[in-house]
């Protein structure tokens, strides 16, 4: 089974990346396939980008890569309480084509900040859009204060409550899948 996992982020420092590289150490039965959303960079959306030039090749890349998932693991940065810029141009430009951009795929949604809501505003916003899209979202999990509770060196969660409640969503997760 393969699951496919993307920080909704571009920044070559994602913390959101650094959470997904350590969830998925809890996902060893499964093919992990890591996206980097910069690889689908495109102009911003607009009615009259579509009409001059049709959809860009890279957003039906990105679709036909959830197509050839299983289950996606995504984990969202926040920008000003919403998706990044980088993030929400590439489901604008998906969805004039493919509605079900997520295509009915489960999904566990994860959010991290350093601030105290660790991306929560974002993370409710993603899943109540998640079905929108075509999405099944299993569970979500919101990581606060990233630099506080997160050993950069080591790649992990060093806060027990918040590492086994990651632990707990993960396995919530995997049972969905099997």
């Amino acid at each position: 089974m393969k699951i496919l996992s993307f920080p909704a982020s571009n920044s070559s420092q994602s913390i959101n990346r650094k959470l997904l590289s350590y969830a998925v150490r809890f996902l060893p039965e499964f093919d992990i396939e890591h996206l980097d959303i910069n690889d689908y960079e495109m102009p911003i959306y607009s009615m009259d980008r579509e009409h001059a030039s049709g959809i860009p090749e890279q957003a039906k890349a990105f679709v036909a890569s959830i197509a050839g998932a299983d289950a996606l693991l995504i984990s969202f940065a926040e920008h000003n309480g919403n998706y990044t810029a980088a993030f929400k141009n590439i489901l604008d430009w998906c969805s004039r084509f493919e509605r079900n951009i997520y295509q009915h795929k489960k999904m566990l949604l994860l959010s991290t900040s350093p601030g105290q809501g660790g991306g929560s505003t974002v993370l409710k916003m993603a899943e109540s859009a998640a079905p929108f899209f075509g999405g099944k979202v299993i569970t979500t999990l919101s990581i606060p204060g990233f630099n506080e509770n997160f050993d950069t060196e080591k790649g992990e969660l060093t806060h027990k409550e918040l590492d086994q409640k990651l632990i707990e969503a993960l396995g919530k997760f995997k049972s969905s899948l099997e």
